[in-house]
């Protein structure tokens, strides 16, 4: 299945692939899942938050599900399983459950959350943020693409009602548990050789917005002593926040956006705006870090004669996923090692809501968000069974569990 993608979005300046929230490239695989949703006689629909669902609900309900899912957008230059993993193993799932000849005493529903990365609109996990109130329709629909257009108008070029859009409480009632397979975004199973890990953790994080004000003027006829240049405090700012995170411990610090306006290489900039990203596993530890990098920002902006500004896009606490779930994963899963992460998933929105849990599946490289990225075959066979394996513990606990060939594989 996910070779049957291998070209959509496909970026051939940044490399791997650049598939943005509600672009050409989101909407072709929608297409795709779709179809192969369809195929296997699921009924597929799509809420009012762009989120897509399909069901395999034999007794016509879809009350007290089981969701599993992930997304299928990308960050600009992204690999090709960081989502698209989660949901191609669903399908599968679904094909192997089958194949046992099990037949759910629970709906089993598969998701397909909207503008997970935040790489069009800047917050992350949009989609579940929004079915869980964790951001207010108000502010979703204000959100700026780089192009200026909002999320409202970009919604309602794409079928959605902007005025539907947000807290579905209903739907959440409706889901007993969620479980997210996806591409380990690390090394953790690469040093245990291991095929697939339990989530046990996920650190917290948030995105900031710095705004860093000058004077624009002529690169020529400036004088560097007459200059208020924005870039200039904005490198400053981005090694004392880099220096920051590495006296911190277990603290990461990111900078991997930066846009000068106006953007020329003859002209000094009127105004450069970056984008922190800070994560910690403690989240007191979070906020006295962006404290501090507020105070180093405002610090340098002034000295070289600007103005700065630092705004909150988003920010999720440390998760720990549902006790009670996670022991449902080690029971099918019985060699299967716990790990934590430092990457943001909506099974760490959900988890607020509903019990969730994560699968991770090994890659080789241990590099994500790049187009290194990789999933060998048969690692992704081996998560595909485990995730059947955990769905039919849930959805079907009446039933065999047949998961000895998963365990005998998991242990090699």
């Amino acid at each position: 299945m996910l070779r049957e993608i291998a070209a959509v979005g496909a970026d051939p300046a940044r490399g791997g692939f650049s598939r943005a929230g509600y672009s050409d490239a989101d909407r072709e695989l929608r297409e795709w899942f779709t179809g192969h949703a369809e195929a296997r006689g699921l009924d597929v629909e799509r809420d009012c938050n762009g989120t897509m669902w399909a069901w395999w609900n034999p007794g016509g309900s879809t009350a007290d599900a089981v969701i599993t899912g992930s997304h299928l957008d990308s960050v600009p230059g992204g690999g090709g399983y960081d989502g698209p993993l989660g949901v191609a193993s669903a399908l599968a799932a679904v094909d192997l459950l089958r194949e046992r000849s099990v037949v759910p005493d629970r709906p089993i529903g598969i998701a397909v959350f909207p503008e997970e990365e935040g790489s069009r609109f800047g917050v992350a996990c949009l989609g579940s943020r929004l079915m869980a109130g964790a951001i207010s329709p108000e502010r979703a629909l204000a959100l700026t693409d780089r192009e200026g257009d909002t999320f409202a108008e970009v919604a309602r070029r794409d079928g959605l009602d902007p005025a539907h859009i947000g807290p579905d409480p209903g739907r959440l009632a409706r889901i007993s548990s969620f479980v997210e397979l996806h591409v380990e975004q690390g090394r953790g199973l690469i040093d245990l050789d291991r095929p697939v890990a339990i989530a046990s953790s996920i650190l917290g994080h948030g995105r900031w917005r710095v705004t860093v004000d000058g004077q624009g003027n002529h690169a020529g006829t400036t004088l560097m002593d007459d200059r208020r240049d924005p870039m200039v405090a904005a490198a400053r700012m981005i090694v004392e926040i880099r220096d920051l995170a590495r006296r911190t411990p277990d603290a990461r610090a990111t900078i991997g956006r930066l846009e000068p306006v106006p953007g020329g290489t003859n002209v000094i900039a009127s105004q450069v705006r970056f984008w922190i990203d800070i994560r910690h596993p403690d989240d007191l530890v979070t906020a006295a870090l962006v404290s501090q990098a507020r105070d180093r920002v405002l610090a340098a902006a002034a000295d070289e004669g600007c103005r700065a500004e630092v705004r909150e896009e988003s920010l999720s606490p440390t998760v720990d996923f549902d006790l009670g779930l996670r022991e449902a994963l080690r029971t099918a899963l019985v060699d299967a090692p716990e790990l934590g992460t430092g990457a943001g998933h909506d099974a760490g929105v959900l988890a607020a809501s509903v019990p969730t849990a994560m699968l991770f599946v090994r890659n080789p490289t241990g590099i994500s968000h790049s187009p290194e990225e990789l999933v060998e075959d048969a690692d992704a066979e081996v998560g595909a069974v485990a995730l059947a394996d955990v769905l039919q513990g849930l959805a079907a606990p009446g039933t065999e569990a047949a998961a000895a060939d998963t365990r005998h594989m998991m242990a090699r």
